[in-house]
């Protein structure tokens, strides 16, 4: 071998140790068998203090000088501790010196042990003599990044590079920076990081980064959308155009689905495999949860084959997505047959893939779809958990099954899962909802007891409740109570109590309350000002509707449909319909669309005032925008027809309503029935005028012949809406009015008796027609007929 090649072969470099070790209690065979010992008794003894200190003072040995190795050896923090104070509090011996702090502070960083820590830490970083080892201080710097303690963390770490002029192992900067990124603190990571790289010239190869520091830099990057940014700082350590490896494709893929440039994924998605790597099972999950938010399901199924073809096991999590995905848009169906095909391919649904499935049952109101779901996830040997019980829990709240809902809740904490806010907030919501106030309140009780408070949105949909039911007193008793657990109303409180004392007509109250929330600095936002000029309306003050109105659109608040709506029917209820319809000028000018409440404030407007051929007219116009009437406004138009005896009108409008699915209430039952009664000459004046007559009108064909054979009007009315209702199979409403002429005093007849059979046949229900209508309500007389 030549010399020059020899000159060439250098030793290995041997780095000089970061901190030096204790030289004061050398590390011999016998004294690791004396540390062994010691911590065998500290971990075994409950009073080990007497034998500690006859064992030490047999070998002469301080317990300050073997403390350093102790600490390393135990294996719990808390013994560590207790021997800690016993070598501090002896009243003869050594200190503790800095190697020993140090490895005391890296016992109770593994066990992550801060309260000891942050006693310790400011007397040992202010004295010299017991500064700690960078190492320990590393240890503690992990420590806060692992437990979401990033600020603490920083702190320490500038302390270091102050104190030590070193800079961390690059673990603990990885770890300090992971944590920044996952606290979404994105700018503090990047600021960190180029500061290493300044500090080692510029160069982004350097002892201080690796690649997994570069890695989680870009994936903080794409949190926020900033992919471009990320890109270009890969390039800037490995060179334009160049991606190293398949993990920051994925990172970079993953960006760009969850900012929606699906696009740009796909085509780097593309560069990837031109390259010859391999796409991993995470670099299909991120594209497939990109095409899921998009809806794009033919991509979707197309990279599951592509997964299949290539050998990439397809992992629950990427069917999870898909899974949701279906649901989301509506594709239930598809959903199930996903889950069907996972169970095919070897992949069992976990607990997320049920807890999605009842969700959107739930949402979909197949509760019994959700009920046998929920049978699967116990039957196959899953822990169901509150998300799974939450949404059946409301659920059963809006169907008014309460004793099911709460028998759920109990399941739900028999499993062990404790409900939680939401879980709580589902069912008050759903109580008062459904008016059970006081239910609601017990509920609020118990979850008080079981030392979970409820929060804002809670109290908030308890009040709304309260002040529905004019118990004002108990809603602001809830106001004081949330402050007393020092939960700070938001606006949308104050607003439901203004709302609350509109209704119990403490309208003083109201606008005190209103002007205190914006002197406390708080916006009331839409919905404070909506309740306002709710309250002034009620009350006929327009001209301070108006002001406040207009006091809403210079605080930069956009008026809503319902801002107008309210509006216009104030002034519709002051008989000014052309002030109305101005605000109805102005609302479409600002592109603001009516709805159904501006429209039948205006109908009833027109109506008042006897234009009728308006009211129609804008009720037709209404429908051609695409606006469905609802059941007040087909009312007000049945009433107001029934009223000046155009009842032809009102029979076809009623038969309009019942076509369109929308059900009928006790007005429009009360409209319908005295007007007909009252105005029996007319029908048949209007027979020869009116195209709206018994050739096209189930209605007004029964009501005519009934009376042509003698049956008393409100007889006739009455069987001429249940036949009506029955034809388009609205068998639960002719029930109930059935059951409402019974309380009445009215008895039903063959022809009320044949209705309900044909509504009965008509619902697929004709074996169960004796369990639904007895023959007993028809006397004997008639049935022999």
């Amino acid at each position: 071998m030549s010399k020059t090649l020899l000159s060439l072969i250098k030793p290995l470099h041997k780095p000089k140790p970061r901190t030096p070790s204790p030289t004061n209690f050398p590390l011999t065979r016998r004294s690791k068998e004396l540390v062994n010992e010691v911590c065998q008794i500290l971990q075994t003894q409950d009073q080990w203090e007497h034998t500690v200190e006859i064992r030490l003072s047999e070998e002469e040995v301080v317990p300050s000088d073997i403390a350093h190795h102790v600490f390393d050896k135990l294996k719990d923090a808390h013994v560590g501790l207790k021997f800690f104070d016993w070598v501090s509090q002896r009243p003869y011996g050594c200190p503790l010196d800095r190697f020993a702090y140090s490895s005391l502070l890296k016992l109770l960083a593994k066990f992550r042990v801060f309260p000891e820590i942050e006693t310790l830490l400011p007397n040992l970083t202010t004295c010299e003599d017991k500064l700690p080892t960078l190492e320990a201080l590393d240890a503690v710097i992990k420590a806060y990044s692992d437990s979401n303690l990033v600020d603490k963390a920083v702190e320490l770490y500038y302390f270091v590079l102050k104190t030590y002029d070193l800079v961390p192992h690059v673990v603990t900067v990885n770890s300090l920076l992971h944590g920044l990124v996952k606290d979404s603190k994105i700018k503090a990571a990047r600021r960190l990081y180029d500061e290493l790289v300044e500090r080692s010239g510029g160069s982004v190869e350097n002892k201080f980064l690796d690649n997994f520091s570069t890695c989680i830099i870009v994936t903080g990057l794409s949190k926020e959308g900033k992919v471009e940014e990320g890109r270009k700082l890969i390039e800037d350590r490995w060179g334009k155009g160049c991606v190293p490896n398949v993990v920051f494709y994925n990172t970079l893929i993953d960006g760009y689905c969850k900012k929606g440039d699906i696009r740009s994924a796909y085509r780097l998605f593309n560069e990837l495999k031109l390259k010859s790597f391999l796409p991993t099972v995470e670099t299909y999950g991120a594209l497939i949860n990109g095409f899921c938010k998009d809806g794009n399901f033919g991509k979707v199924d197309m990279l599951v084959q592509e997964m299949v073809a290539r050998g990439v096991i397809i992992s629950v999590q990427v069917y999870n997505s898909i899974i949701h995905a279906r649901c989301r848009h509506g594709f239930t169906e598809e959903a199930m047959d996903t889950v069907r095909k996972m169970i095919e391919a070897g992949s069992k649904p976990d607990i997320v893939t049920y807890n999605t499935l009842i969700s959107y049952s739930c949402k979909d109101e197949k509760i019994q779809e959700a009920e046998k779901l929920l049978e699967q996830v116990k039957n196959v040997g899953l822990v169901p958990t509150k998300f799974t019980y939450t949404p059946m829990i409301h659920a059963y709240c809006k169907f008014g099954d309460f004793e099911r809902a709460l028998s759920l809740l109990a399941e739900m904490t028999e499993y062990g899962d404790k409900p939680d806010v939401s879980t709580y907030g589902a069912l008050v919501h759903g109580l008062v909802v459904s008016g059970e106030v006081d239910v609601a309140l017990v509920i609020r009780d118990k979850m008080i007891e079981r030392g979970v408070l409820p929060d804002a949105g809670i109290y908030n949909v308890l009040m709304s409740g309260l002040c529905k039911k004019l118990k004002l007193p108990v809603a602001r008793q809830l106001l004081d109570e949330m402050l007393v657990h020092g939960i700070l109303p938001d606006a949308y409180v104050y607003a439901t109590l203004v709302d609350g004392c509109v209704r119990n007509g403490e309208f003083h109250e109201a606008k005190k309350l209103f002007e205190k929330t914006i002197e406390m600095g708080m916006d009331p936002d839409l919905v404070g000002y909506n309740a306002m000029i709710k309250g002034y309306c009620k009350f006929g003050l327009m001209k301070d509707a108006v002001a406040c109105f207009s006091r809403m659109k210079k605080s930069k608040i956009a008026p809503d449909a319902f801002s107008y709506s309210t509006v216009i029917d104030g002034y519709v209820k002051q008989h000014d319909l052309h002030l109305a319809l101005t605000m109805l000028a102005h609302m479409v000018k600002r592109i603001c669309m009516p709805n159904v409440v501006t429209y039948s404030s205006l109908i009833y407007g027109f109506c008042q005032n006897g234009d009728l051929v308006g009211a129609e007219n804008l009720f037709n116009r209404m429908q051609s925008n695409g606006m469905m009437p609802n059941v007040i406004t087909y009312s007000i138009l049945i009433g107001s027809f029934c009223k000046v005896g155009k009842l032809a009108k009102a029979a076809f409008i009623f038969e309009q309503m019942l076509m369109h699915k929308c059900y009928p209430t006790d007005v429009t039952f009360n409209y319908l029935v005295n007007g007909f009664s009252h105005c029996t000459p007319t029908i048949f004046s209007e027979e020869k005028s009116d195209p709206h007559d018994e050739k096209n009108s189930m209605f007004m064909g029964t009501f005519k012949r009934m009376i042509s054979d003698g049956w008393h009007p409100r007889n006739a009315a009455y069987n001429s809406i249940i036949i009506c209702l029955c034809l388009q199979k609205m068998l639960k409403t002719a029930l109930q009015l059935r059951d409402k002429m019974i309380s009445k005093g009215y008895t039903t007849d063959p022809i009320t008796f044949a209705a309900l059979l044909n509504g009965i046949c008509l619902d697929g229900n004709s074996k169960e027609w004796k369990n639904i209508i007895s023959c007993s309500l028809i006397p004997k007389s008639w049935i022999q007929l």
